[in-house]
């Protein structure tokens, strides 16, 4: 698995396909395999490149000191982008993954040729109420690790709290066994997972979402209507802000439109990226 040293230090991601690039992001205590489904469907037509973003399920803990809040993983993104040298990259966020993409959307628009964001983290809801107890816990020494013990039981992460809401159908439980591995396995690992979890909190995206009202990409809102965690309704919100946003509907899907709809989530990237060549403004875009 190919891997880049960063200032942040050592991010590992996977990278398939050739063509235009897209760079996938994934949400909390998981990996970029979560995408599989999407890039298996991608790769014939694009270069798919997914990170395994150091949001509690990576194998290499990051540098001490180095900044995980959302804006300093948007950071570490931007200068992905820079270190694989991607121009005009296609930046797709879900999940936790969502709030990274528009932050570096907001503030390191830069080398971003287009955006799509799926259903995940939007303005105040941040994170979702379901999950909101453990940034609280994250301040408490030990505590998170607690917590995520109890996600070995699978009865437990199907729960509302656990990845229950995430999906329609069955979890993904080798992935998910996978992810608490990589938590478990290295305090360096968890360490970073706590400092990722002090920085989510409603405030993060309220000056991101303003930002967004001048951002001069074309931009694609995938949304799934029976999301409980992340509301179609703020699809919409974002549509209304974001210059020639075009939204789309997800049919019998919740969070990971990847899993419960890879077919459509994959024509909807395809189609927006064919319809608006790079260096495109959202009026220049051709209607799928």
């Amino acid at each position: 698995m190919p891997q880049l040293t960063l200032h942040q230090g050592t991010v590992h991601y996977r990278d398939t396909g050739e063509g235009e690039p897209v760079l996938l992001l994934h949400g909390y205590l998981m990996d970029s395999r979560l995408w599989e489904p999407v890039v298996a469907r991608l790769a014939p037509d694009f270069r798919c490149i997914t990170p395994d973003l150091p949001l509690g399920a990576h194998r290499t803990p990051m540098n001490p000191g180095t900044d995980l809040s959302l804006p300093g993983i948007a950071r570490l993104v931007a200068d992905l982008i820079v270190a694989l040298d991607l121009p005009r990259v296609t930046l797709v966020g879900n999940d936790l993954g969502t709030a990274v993409a528009q932050l570096v959307a907001a503030r390191h628009p830069e080398r971003i040729g287009r955006l799509v964001l799926t259903n995940g983290e939007c303005f105040d809801n941040c994170p979702s109420p379901w999950f909101r107890s453990l940034v609280p816990a994250s301040r408490v020494p030990g505590l998170l690790t607690l917590v995520f013990q109890a996600l070995r039981l699978r009865a437990v992460r199907r729960m509302p709290f656990g990845f229950g809401l995430l999906t329609r159908g069955a979890l993904p439980h080798d992935l998910i066994d996978d992810w608490l591995g990589a938590f478990f396995a290295d305090p360096g690992v968890r360490r970073d997972c706590v400092k990722v979890t002090r920085g989510i909190v409603p405030t993060a995206l309220l000056e991101p979402a303003r930002r967004l009202a001048s951002f001069d990409r074309p931009t694609l809102l995938a949304f799934a209507r029976e999301d409980r965690l992340f509301p179609y309704a703020h699809g919409e919100r974002l549509a209304a802000i974001v210059p020639g946003a075009q939204l789309e509907t997800i049919p019998d899907s919740r969070t990971w439109v990847m899993r419960d709809q890879p077919d459509l989530t994959a024509l909807l990237i395809s189609e927006f990226i064919r319809n608006t060549p790079t260096g495109a403004t959202p009026a220049d875009a051709t209607p799928a």
